[in-house]
């Protein structure tokens, strides 16, 4: 039995980008407990085990940075893997990959076996992430599309807080269970995602690619047809669909030296930037180290745990208004929100830590070089109310439309790789920030977040300069903007003179394709916009 409600398909496959969220708190809540710092100990022997300081600064860094290697190398290939074998068949890949990894990681004799089995569960996770976002926006429709992508990032958020609780018990048991059980647990996840996703259609535009149109016909008519496949929306997606697979075979061979041409550079820009602007938020500092942040303020033991813990709650619930209204807010307004938002409270935290701070010498706080500054009284608990803030600015924005906005920026012929391509450079600065940011705390303390808070002010205004609106339109409506004649070459249609067009979507999936109802519909959107919607419904009349 094939499942066909594109809501259920979503649930199932997000579940891939709810095992990096199990990695990333899987790391955060067992790095400043005794236990994994007495065992992985690099320090001097410990007279007892609260002496114990664990990895040196830059060796944790390689530690958390392992599986954003892993992830790097195979979102790279991922693309490759996805037009040959599959969208579906790509993640399941992926799912036995991380069973794998996480074995190597639960049975962890020495931080090399722990960074061995860490690289192999990155390799699933650049999959998963580069491919399933792919796999959805080519099942959904256009007028939900941004929530069932950006779903992934509420099963990141979800995967975290989930995890952390799980590692946090845990943290109470004596010896190497502490962390070992945790790290076996989140082999679940995969398994039932590799059951789920034997139940789910392939992608239909995969399918068209490889001419198996009976196929693509009918997982249109059991996704968005609900059975009937003389459904208006269903025969013009397929027809579009048909018309774009032909264009695309007249006209060349898809490769990764064509997103380098001319005609598709500035998309592969904007895809890559979308990733790699995501990292720089900064919001691995608060999801990675943020027990060395909030012991910086003071924080220790459970309390320690415990505060860390809020941020990933108000990331999950926070997601849920992105997931919500995305498609009626847009993806620029909410992309140029976010950035102003983080923006402010990296530049506040830094600017706190550096008035009311003081160095707290080479042992760091509560014996962690890292937490190598010390704030307290009233300033040291506006620091954890910024770091709370940042997380509410990122978690409805660059969380969820970051996985969002790639996919729909490429035609068919290309998007695997493309998205490959983006997602990989998401891991590289992952990579890179992950082991950047120890030894940045230990060596440039507070101006951490001075620099940030620069990242989030260059991709302001990157956004508003670049960043083109996509809600509401198909994909090969999306291509036409791209090339519309009537803009700059290589660019077409300006940024900042795109529109948001859902609820002319909307109209189409429920049949309302009547010549005289959607003209009205874009000659309404040109009155108030006097875009590019105007001169589309110009021709739609004409």
């Amino acid at each position: 039995m094939t499942i066909g409600n594109v809501y259920v398909i979503s649930a199932i496959a997000i579940v891939g980008g709810g095992l990096f969220g199990f990695d990333i708190s899987s790391m955060s809540a067992i790095i400043g407990t005794t236990q994994y710092k007495c065992y992985f100990n690099q320090g001097p022997t410990p007279a007892t085990p609260a002496d114990c300081t664990g990895p040196s600064s830059s060796v944790q860094g390689g530690i958390t940075a392992s599986m954003a290697g892993g992830s790097w190398l195979a979102a790279l290939f991922s693309g490759f893997l996805s037009d040959r074998l599959g969208r579906k068949t790509s993640i399941m890949i992926g799912s036995c990959i991380w069973v794998v990894g996480s074995i190597i990681v639960c049975a962890s004799q020495d931080i090399g076996m722990l960074i061995v089995g860490r690289f192999i569960n990155g390799l699933c996770v650049g999959i998963c992430s580069a491919q399933v976002p792919v796999y959805i926006s080519e099942l959904a429709p256009p007028s939900k599309r941004g929530r069932l992508v950006g779903a992934q990032q509420w099963a990141i958020t979800w995967g975290i807080m989930i995890m952390f609780y799980i590692s946090y018990g845990c943290s109470k048991i004596n010896g190497t269970a502490a962390f070992r059980i945790p790290w076996g647990v989140q082999m679940i996840p995969a398994i039932l995602l590799f059951i789920g996703m034997c139940f789910l259609p392939e992608s239909p535009r995969w399918l068209a690619r490889k001419d198996r149109w009976e196929d693509c016909h009918s997982v249109l008519t059991l996704v968005h047809g609900k059975g009937d496949p003389n459904s208006p929306f269903v025969v013009q997606e397929f027809q579009d669909i048909k018309n774009m697979c032909e264009f695309e075979r007249n006209n060349a061979d898809a490769s990764f030296l064509e997103l380098f041409k001319p005609s598709m550079i500035n998309r592969t820009h904007i895809g890559v930037f979308t990733q790699i602007w995501s990292q720089l938020t900064g919001m691995n500092v608060m999801m990675y180290y943020i027990t060395y942040v909030f012991a910086m303020a003071g924080l220790s033991g459970n309390n320690l745990l415990v505060s860390s813990s809020i941020q990933y709650v108000i990331n999950v619930i926070l997601t849920v208004p992105a997931l919500l209204f995305v498609d009626r807010w847009g993806r620029r307004p909410t992309l140029l929100l976010g950035a102003l938002g983080m923006m402010t409270w990296m530049f506040a935290n830094g600017g706190l830590l550096k008035s009311y701070g003081h160095y707290a010498g080479p042992e760091g706080v509560g014996n962690t070089p890292e937490a190598s500054w010390s704030i307290s009284g009233p300033p040291s608990k506006a620091v954890i109310a910024c770091s709370y803030l940042f997380v509410a600015s990122y978690a409805p924005t660059w969380g969820p439309v970051s996985w969002i906005y790639p996919p729909e920026l490429y035609p068919l012929r290309v998007r695997g790789k493309a998205v490959a391509l983006a997602t990989s450079a998401n891991w590289a600065f992952n990579f890179a920030l992950g082991y950047f940011v120890p030894p940045a705390f230990v060596n440039i303390k507070w101006e951490t977040y001075i620099i940030f808070g620069v990242f989030n002010f260059a991709m302001l205004v990157h956004v508003f300069f670049a960043f083109p609106e996509t809600a509401g339109k198909t994909l090969e409506e999306v291509e036409d903007m791209f090339t519309d004649p009537l803009g700059p070459k290589y660019v077409g249609t300006l940024p900042w003179k795109t529109r948001i067009v859902t609820w002319k979507a909307v109209l189409l999936e429920q049949g309302e394709v009547e010549e005289e109802k959607m003209a009205r519909f874009e000659h309404d959107e040109g009155e108030r916009s006097g875009s590019d919607t105007h001169v589309q419904g110009q021709d739609t009349k004409a």
